[in-house]
């Protein structure tokens, strides 16, 4: 009998650990033959701990478990939730990029060779530098880590560049609230991100690779390291990949929890041991990115589909997604939503969709008020704009953007002239410090808004002129995109601010 048991930091929080620990407790004192495997979360967080076990090929689920359950449990009298996959948010799922997670022990490289892994890095392998930066580009394949800018276009910038050496670097300091993807995949699928960034390399002529990850994730960093040793041992990473002759390399680096070094360049400073400050752009990271050397920065999600797109071809990658958004999105649904999780499904749902009918509305019951897609500097959308369809195009139309994926809930007894001030006082207390607008325009912005809030309604145009300076002045996204938050606020609710619809109005 195989048990599993997730030690995704979700269900860690939510008492796997002590779940684990009463069934080898159960299993010893009873003399039970059981292995139990510590796997990733099936990204049903009112569900976990979700415990599976696996009897003669078969998996049931079972959750959420508390260690009083496992008697229960172990006896076979604890109700199933019958096979994951044919859980209703589950099964409506299109599940390419997370096709393995939570199925596999993410310790073992048998077990993802096993379930289709490396059969991209050994095509890859039979392929050019230049056809492999072709096959990203035909697939559509758009940065996942916010900017969504075409994959296939940075490699290729990368690939044609002059020097003696270039580099992957990963960017795993995902640290906008209510989104948890690139960990969820750190934890229960590393070996995905490993041959995602060895085909990066190979196609660009890239030897070395470096992950920067948040310091928050202690388990991820585990589980990586992990992976990453096993990895160079076994031959997937080193000076001869699989036996093909050629090499790549890579290490994991911790940052010290600063927001700012999600920006691709201030994470570029903090990998070479400097302050983790915003660079002035051109040049371009492509052309001269760490230590000065053309470079591929690329979010956790995006080199993690790569596989999938050499594995299954680029074509079929495509099929996937609507207009210029193609292949897959990671929702991450959160904030007072009943089934929050990670949903991941083609590119062209609603964004009423994927609340009510696949997050379930709020977990208080009450209305939904607002919807924050993106982020801390994600657009507020109103209910009104629920019908927008979750792609690039239809979100920059509505205001809005995708950024990272998150989408946190709010119901009817949020109040969104506080929640624009926060997103001032966010940005003041990350900024850092290189270019004025975010700088001192955080700090004026959390006192403007403040003035509003306390009836001053001439401030309106004041909040308004400073959106649109931080929106076109600032050097990265921090400054950049705080507007969004703020101003969406201000015209979707405005009675929040103590204002009438009008007084609003850009």
């Amino acid at each position: 009998m195989k048990v599993y048991v997730p030690l995704d930091s979700a269900a860690i929080a939510l008492g796997a650990d002590d779940v684990a620990s009463a069934i080898a407790a159960y299993a010893k004192a009873r003399g039970m033959d059981i292995e139990i495997v510590r796997n990733g979360s099936r990204g049903m967080v009112w569900l976990e701990p979700l415990v599976e076990i696996e009897t003669n090929g078969t998996r049931r689920a079972f959750g959420p478990v508390a260690p009083a359950d496992v008697p229960a449990l172990m006896e076979g009298t604890l109700d199933s939730l019958g096979p994951v996959e044919d859980i209703p948010f589950f099964a409506r799922q299109t599940r390419l990029t997370f096709a393995r997670c939570g199925l596999i022990d993410p310790h073992s490289l048998d077990d993802y060779t096993a379930h289709g892994g490396l059969s991209g890095l050994k095509h890859a392998l039979t392929m050019s530098g230049a056809e492999m930066v072709e096959t990203v580009t035909a697939s559509g394949l758009r940065g996942r880590g916010g900017a969504g800018f075409p994959t296939g276009i940075k490699w290729e910038t990368v690939r044609k560049a002059q020097a003696n050496q270039k580099y992957i670097v990963c960017n795993a300091d995902e640290g906008d609230s209510g989104t948890f993807a690139d960990r969820m995949l750190m934890e229960g699928d590393p070996y995905s991100l490993i041959e995602g960034m060895v085909i990066a390399g190979l196609a660009v002529g890239a030897t070395r690779g470096y992950i920067y990850m948040r310091s928050e994730y202690p388990i991820a960093i585990r589980v990586l390291r992990d992976a990453i040793e096993i990895a160079r041992r076994e031959g997937l990473i080193g000076d001869d990949i699989l036996g093909s002759g050629k090499a790549f390399d890579l290490d994991l680096r911790v940052g010290a929890g600063a927001y700012v070094c999600g920006e691709e360049t201030a994470l570029l400073n903090s990998l070479e041991g400097k302050r983790g400050t915003v660079r002035a752009k051109p040049p371009l990271p492509a052309l001269e990115g760490f230590m000065g050397q053309p470079t591929v920065v690329n979010n956790v999600i995006s080199l993690a589909t790569i596989p999938v797109i050499f594995e299954k071809g680029a074509a079929y990658y495509a099929t996937h997604g609507i207009g210029r958004s193609k292949g897959t999105v990671t929702l991450q649904l959160a904030g007072n939503i009943r089934y929050g999780g990670l949903f991941e499904s083609g590119f062209g749902m609603t964004v009423g969709e994927a609340i009510n009918d696949i997050g379930g509305g709020t977990a208080s019951g009450r209305p939904v008020k607002a919807a924050q897609i993106g982020g801390p500097l994600g657009a507020y959308l109103h209910p009104d704009q629920f019908d927008t369809r979750v792609c690039y195009e239809e979100m920059d139309q509505a205001g809005g953007l995708i950024g990272h994926a998150g989408v946190t809930v709010f119901d009817d007894s949020a109040d969104m002239g506080a929640l624009a001030q926060f997103a001032m006082e966010f940005c003041a207390i990350e900024s850092c410090g290189k270019c004025t607008p975010c700088r001192i325009g955080a700090v004026r912005g959390v006192e403007t808004v403040q003035r509003i809030r306390t009836g001053d309604k001439a401030a309106v145009g004041l909040l308004e002129d400073l959106c649109e300076t931080m929106r076109d002045g600032s050097l990265c996204a921090l400054g950049g995109f705080t507007p969004y938050p703020v101003l969406s606020a201000l015209n979707g609710w405005p009675e929040d601010f103590g204002l009438a619809k009008q007084e609003a109005a850009l």
